[in-house]
């Protein structure tokens, strides 16, 4: 079944039942549909057609939903944007992925053209748009692509993950079965459209016939809003990163009231989840607490649902067993299968794993995360860091190459490396640089540099100068120095 056929299931059991609930509006089934079919209708009259690419470039809303479910409608490729995202980066996707159109919200509109320079149908949503004469509902195939998310690239350049019907299908629908999700759930949406985390929050709420709540992008962090959100919306199904979750705890008051009794399951993914907080939370409900994992590449390939005896363990929960019909294996340095107790690189097959980058040639054999990961006896698995230069700040995938190589562009920059410093919360993006001499670049201007051109999470929390960056004694940047420099300097701030 192609994806966007799930809203129209939904429709047709349930109209009147709420679907999503957004800054904007809460719209049942019956009018998401209407406004998915109306958006279809305008957009085929710009041409738009089966396999076409639309980027949707605006914050979280119901009018956002229900664009991607038009392009879907129409057996087009949306690709979603954050409304945060800088139009330069935003140019960047365009010039990769060549969409037929761009799709933006109110507030975006003004910056709309340089970020859709090239692009030849640009439509701001929110419009009043003419219903079409019937419903649109393309047969996509399962190997049909159905949405781009684009990741950090080591290159500087963004790489648009190209998943598939049957990709996200499999995700969704095994997902789905194995929480028991109801027509009375209510699921949160924490993470941005972009991020493969909200692919469970939407397609899982209308799989269900449930509703699904948008947490706004700007509120995203904001602890007391989010521990707010979570009463008052009566929500059954919580997923996020688990940073959100610690700051729900520490400054949103989470645990100062007892649990909402709808709330059934909470899951946590994008970073390794502190013991501390998975103990607080398992003491605070008597939800199911699950642990998820899996490169945008592959979604979720693999979890854990923590019991009494992850709560004894010293370290984060396990990453756990396979997920949604994939096989998980580990590979030794000298390609042999890891076995109990050593540790390699986790490889992943299966129906969740995406075909291959878009423009790039297709993935032959199986996908190599580069993700170290130790054997366990049970044959699940524990997260023990990544091979290269790709980190996970507060969720976010960031490759440090794409940063450097975007301060690297500043005129007055002759070096530059980034780190990742600190531990949970207090984790921070660090960058060394090295200048052409005379007066160097200040904070400020180095940060708006990066803020016009990558996305915030992005955007370093620390700027060092240095006369020249350390090297090893192959000539190598020493980036272990570099490393133990901004923990060094964390300790001293934090005295």
């Amino acid at each position: 079944m192609s994806l966007h056929q799930l809203v129209l299931e939904a429709a047709a059991r349930h109209p009147e039942r709420v679907a999503v609930s957004g800054p904007d509006a809460t719209v049942t089934y019956r009018e998401l549909s209407q406004r998915a079919d109306a958006l279809a209708g305008h957009l085929a009259a710009q041409h738009v057609s089966v396999g076409d690419r639309v980027v949707v470039w605006a914050s979280k809303s119901a009018e956002c939903v229900a664009a991607m479910q038009a392009v879907l409608r129409l057996g087009a490729v949306y690709v979603p944007v954050d409304g945060s995202i800088p139009p330069a980066r935003v140019a960047a996707i365009v010039r990769d992925c060549l969409p037929a159109a761009v799709c933006t919200d109110p507030e975006n509109a003004p910056r709309l053209a340089p970020a859709a320079r090239g692009c030849p149908q640009r439509l701001v949503l929110g419009g009043d748009f003419a219903a079409p004469a019937g419903p649109f509902d393309h047969p996509s195939a399962a190997e049909d692509p159905a949405y781009i998310l684009y990741t950090s690239g080591s290159t500087g350049r963004p790489k648009g993950v190209r998943v598939t019907h049957g990709n996200a299908r499999a995700f969704v629908d095994w997902w789905v079965t194995e929480l028991a999700a109801l027509p009375e759930d209510r699921f949160a949406n924490h993470a941005p459209f972009g991020f493969d985390l909200s692919v469970l929050d939407l397609y899982g709420a209308f799989a269900a016939g449930a509703s699904v709540h948008l947490v706004p992008t700007e509120l995203s962090y904001a602890p007391e809003h989010l521990t707010r959100f979570l009463r008052e919306r009566g929500i059954s199904i919580w997923y996020s990163v688990p940073s959100a979750l610690s700051l729900m705890i520490r400054e949103g008051g989470l645990l100062d009231d007892h649990a909402p009794p709808c709330l059934r399951a909470v899951l946590f993914a994008g970073e390794p989840c502190p013991i501390p907080t998975v103990r607080e939370l398992a003491a605070w409900t008597g939800a199911r607490l699950l642990n998820l994992y899996g490169p945008t590449e592959t979604n979720v390939c693999t979890f854990h649902e923590v019991t009494t005896a992850t709560l004894e363990m010293d370290r984060p929960p396990p990453i756990g067993k396979a997920s949604s019909g994939n096989t998980v294996w580990a590979v030794t340095d000298n390609g042999q299968t890891a076995g109990v107790g050593e540790e390699g690189e986790l490889l992943v097959t299966g129906p969740t794993v995406m075909p291959g980058y878009w423009g790039r040639p297709p993935l032959t054999g199986p996908y190599r995360t580069g993700d170290l990961v130790r054997v366990l006896p049970d044959g699940s698995f524990d997260y023990l860091g990544r091979q290269d230069g790709l980190v996970k700040l507060r969720g976010h995938r960031v490759e440090l190459g794409e940063v450097e190589a975007t301060i690297a562009q500043h005129p007055e920059v002759l070096e530059v490396a980034a780190v990742v410093a600190g531990a949970g919360l207090l984790r921070h993006l660090d960058v060394f640089v090295a200048t052409r001499g005379g007066a160097a670049p200040g904070v400020l201007s180095l940060k708006r540099h990066v803020a016009e051109r990558l996305p915030r999470y992005m955007i370093p929390d620390v700027v060092h100068h240095v006369p020249a960056l350390p090297r090893t004694s192959n000539g190598k940047i020493d980036r272990t120095a570099l490393a133990a420099r901004a923990d060094s300097a964390t300790k001293e701030k934090l005295r």
